[in-house]
């Protein structure tokens, strides 16, 4: 884990949700079936810059939606092949890591989500779960952010890149896999976005049990498995040996 999720919600919704401004620029799509390289929305909290793009460290840090693309780039990557390498972080080794410590210690995101894919092998098998808040509210994943620019090309556009945090499986999701992203709970989100603490052994602390005991295990359909299909139906429970026809045909 994560190598697909789910994030549907508009931005309007998730500025309510985390008290952020919309900086998206319209970027943002509804997508069902979230796979490495695509553009996605995620939470920052930065200092304002003035004219000449400094940034004014006295000013209050903003919150704000930005797009990104999943699959980290290191700023010292010859070219951004490496991302679709880096599409997760395990956070036990992170602060060790050339590729992630530097982005750990002071650009940290966090990852919206309705829920997140993942497979459990049965013999020969791969049987696809969604795992999801069924109350609605959105899972904030803990994540890393980076800047790349080519070396001959200073003025290039810049590229913005992420990778999601993962930790060791708790409770009914060890059912699935062993591995899930680290979910940052509500009253831990300032402290991971503040783009002044550099410390940060107190927030890589596994998610809550009281979490992951509320998350539910949705068994759903093999359309997920090819990431050309997007659509509601992929996150609707199924049956097993239910025909994957017949998932277009539900309310």
């Amino acid at each position: 884990m994560c190598g697909r999720y789910a994030a549907t919600k508009d931005p309007a919704k998730l500025v309510e949700e985390f008290a952020a401004v919309d900086l998206t620029e319209g970027r943002a799509r509804a997508d069902h079936n979230v796979a490495p390289t695509k553009n996605v929305v995620t939470v920052v909290q930065r200092h304002p810059r003035d004219a000449d793009g400094l940034v004014l460290e006295d000013e209050p840090a903003e919150r704000s939606l930005r797009i990104m693309r999943w699959g980290l780039v290191p700023f010292w990557a010859k070219d951004p092949s490496a991302g679709s390498r880096m599409i997760n972080t395990r956070a036990e080794t992170a602060k060790e890591k050339p590729a992630f410590k530097r982005a750990l210690a002071s650009r940290r995101c966090l990852v919206p989500a309705d829920g997140w894919f993942e497979w459990r092998r049965t013999g020969k098998e791969k049987e696809p779960f969604y795992m999801t808040d069924p109350s609605g509210k959105s899972l904030a994943f803990g994540g890393i952010w980076e800047t790349w620019r080519p070396k001959d090309d200073a003025d290039a556009e810049p590229l913005i890149t992420f990778s999601i945090l993962t930790t060791d499986a708790a409770g009914q999701l060890t059912d699935v896999h062993h591995r899930m992203p680290l979910i940052v709970p509500r009253d831990n989100w300032a402290g991971w976005l503040d783009p002044d603490r550099s410390e940060v052994d107190e927030l890589m602390v596994p998610t809550p049990p009281s979490v992951v005991e509320s998350l539910e295990l949705r068994p759903v359909s093999s359309l997920v498995n090819n990431v050309r299909n997007n659509g509601p139906e992929l996150v609707r429970r199924v049956d097993t040996g239910q025909p994957v026809d017949s998932l277009f045909d539900l309310p």
